[in-house]
């Protein structure tokens, strides 16, 4: 089981950020949990500076640009050099800025020409009753992943985040039941886009009122691999109560 912390902005001072990894390494050895952090940029390499514990750190994103006179960019070999081994790619709060499949495709590019694992995410912004979200999420899957090659999109964690569920409480958070109809569903357009049998090795995780109520019957029922959670995971409780579950 992997979860992805999501820091975003929230930790804005290095002590916390320290602390918050040191009781990560502690869960991570208790458990047995995969835990990977995506900390704010400036704060990345001073943690994962010689880490030599089970937990892993994430970029929240990558440039576009590969490099040179692109003032204030953080490209995907800075991050590699940096200590990250992920990197969070096509977030919703990302595309709610403008960014569009064909950048999240190049971003995509970058992160595996340095050896960082991309995770995509995709998810729609409301759920229909015609099905309409269906191929939205099969539209942001094909054309993320078309430009890859066959290897480049096996290695993708695709991370499902329907907009509507999304900073709200567990109440609001999708049914186990819907999350494992699209779970599958995730799965046979992957199957679609990889080559043979690949597709079954794909992770796919899932964010979005992630809360310690509800993270083990998603879990259990799913046919998820993991999550990606966001501002849970600056509160060293209930991130701790949140891995618990799963261990």
């Amino acid at each position: 089981m992997l979860i992805v912390a999501n820091w975003k902005a929230y930790v804005e001072e290095l002590p916390k950020a320290k602390k918050l990894f040191a009781a990560s390494k502690r869960l991570a050895r208790a458990t047995g949990i995969t835990i990977v952090l995506a900390p704010p940029a400036p704060f990345l390499g001073a943690l994962a500076a010689n880490n030599k514990s089970k937990v892993s750190f994430s970029a929240q994103d990558v440039s576009v640009t590969t490099g040179g006179a692109k003032t204030g960019e953080a490209t995907a070999q800075i991050y590699a050099a940096a200590g990250a081994t992920y990197a969070i790619i096509g977030h919703s709060e990302r595309r709610a800025l403008g960014e569009t499949n064909a950048v999240i495709a190049e971003k995509l590019a970058h992160a595996l020409a340095h050896g960082l694992t991309p995770i995509l995410c995709v998810g729609e912004q409301e759920r229909d009753g015609e099905g309409r979200y269906l191929a939205y999420v099969r539209e942001e899957l094909t054309l993320a992943l078309e430009p890859l090659t066959a290897k480049e999109r096996s290695q993708i964690i695709v991370a499902y985040e329907p907009l509507w569920a999304i900073g709200k409480t567990a109440a609001d958070a999708i049914e186990s039941n819907d999350l494992a109809e699209m779970t599958l569903y995730i799965r046979k357009v992957l199957a679609e886009l990889l080559p043979g049998k690949s597709s079954r090795h794909s992770f796919v995780l899932y964010g979005g009122s992630v809360e310690p109520g509800n993270i083990r019957a998603l879990a259990a029922d799913s046919g998820v691999e993991g999550f990606l959670i966001g501002h849970a995971t600056v509160d060293p409780l209930m991130f701790s109560t949140l891995v618990k579950q799963l261990a």
